[in-house]
């Protein structure tokens, strides 16, 4: 399955390119995941709660970042495998400053296979673009949390 798109997040290009980096960010960002420890120079063991129509379960896989061309572009994989099958994908992103922030353009192939893949290609695009969407909508949160924090006064000069 083909998944492309582009989202805006509002940060400058090389904070944003930074926080996609970045493996705490990720994790409470990405819908479901449970863990996301780093195993290598840019390598990650992930736990993710995958959750489809009816079904849902547990995924052990990697991510690995690759092609790093701060701040402009990555390569993205990742692999799972848990009870209701596998999933396997890779995809480029590509970051552009724009007004008001970043644009983070992104185009990749997914391959699921088991259970998984019984439900239906379009079942799994739509939530593939939902999962995606709430991802960008939790990093532009981490984002407005961060610039509230660097804001806000520093304890000592409220006296």
């Amino acid at each position: 399955m083909k998944i492309a798109g582009a989202h805006t997040v509002p940060a400058a290009r090389e904070w944003a390119f930074a926080l996609l980096q970045d493996p705490v960010v990720l994790a409470r960002c990405m819908p479901g995941c449970q863990a996301l420890e780093r195993t290598g120079d840019g390598e990650y063991h992930m736990k993710m709660k995958m959750v489809l129509a009816s079904m849902s379960g547990l995924f052990d896989g990697r991510v690995k970042v690759a092609d790093s061309c701060p701040p402009e572009s990555f390569r993205l994989t990742v692999e799972g495998a848990g009870k209701i099958g596998f999933m396997k994908g890779e995809g480029v992103l590509t970051l552009a400053a724009v007004d008001g922030g970043t644009g983070v353009a992104f185009a990749g192939d997914v391959h699921v296979g088991g259970t998984l893949a019984a439900v239906g290609q379009r079942l799994i695009d739509t939530t593939s673009r939902m999962l995606i969407k709430r991802f960008f909508e939790k990093l532009g949160a981490e984002i407005a949390a961060g610039e509230a924090a660097r804001a806000a006064p520093y304890p000592g000069d409220l006296y």
